[in-house]
């Protein structure tokens, strides 16, 4: 998209994401912290790091062509495909989302849990990175994936690369599978619970 100011006469043109699959995990994760910032610092900030305009010129906008720009940068993240790639390039390498939830490791699961609690914002490059891994083995829609050794700094690096939308679904997706399995265990627990009472 293209943001055209005129100033002194002259006519400036800035480009400004067109789609919201642009937006890297790292941009991202950028976006995610200038929302403890003020709104004027937060809306100032949000423009530099989705255009290429200068700062200088974002605090010169009016409030009304701040107000289109912004609103502009919503639709396309309303707008964006939450569908759940399964598999992602990044810089040219294949990452499948991890095939089977209901086989992941405890110690999969042990690192992700880690890294929520240690504030899921700031270690999603690392829970992406255990959620996907290279993919080893592939023949149609089928994939085979590295096996989880715990070794994801390098992985959690590349990550940062990943699209924001890609992010999002496969956090959508793995939301749903935890509330699932949680809603399971419960179950499984009480019965348990259940049948030790009747011993």
């Amino acid at each position: 998209m293209k943001i055209e100011v005129k100033k002194k006469g002259k006519k400036k043109s800035f480009d400004l994401i067109t789609k919201w699959s642009d937006v890297t995990l790292e941009k991202w994760l950028k976006l995610i912290e200038f929302e403890g910032l003020s709104k004027t610092k937060q809306t100032i900030e949000t423009i530099n790091l989705m255009s290429d305009m200068p700062q200088k010129i974002i605090r010169e906008l009016s409030i009304e062509d701040v107000v289109v720009i912004m609103k502009a940068m919503t639709a396309l993240q309303k707008s964006a495909d939450s569908t759940l790639n399964q598999i992602v390039k990044i810089n040219d390498k294949e990452y499948g989302f991890h095939p089977s939830l209901e086989d992941i490791t405890l110690g999969e699961w042990a690192d992700i849990e880690t890294f929520i609690k240690a504030g899921i914002d700031k270690n999603m490059p690392e829970i992406m990175a255990v959620l996907f891994r290279p993919v080893v083995e592939r023949k149609n829609d089928a994939y085979i994936i590295e096996a989880y050794d715990g070794n994801i700094a390098v992985r959690a690096e590349e990550f940062k690369q990943m699209k924001a939308s890609q992010v999002q679904s496969a956090l959508v997706f793995f939301y749903h599978f935890v509330n699932g399995l949680s809603a399971t265990l419960l179950s499984y627990l009480k019965e348990l619970q259940k049948r030790m009472k009747q011993v």
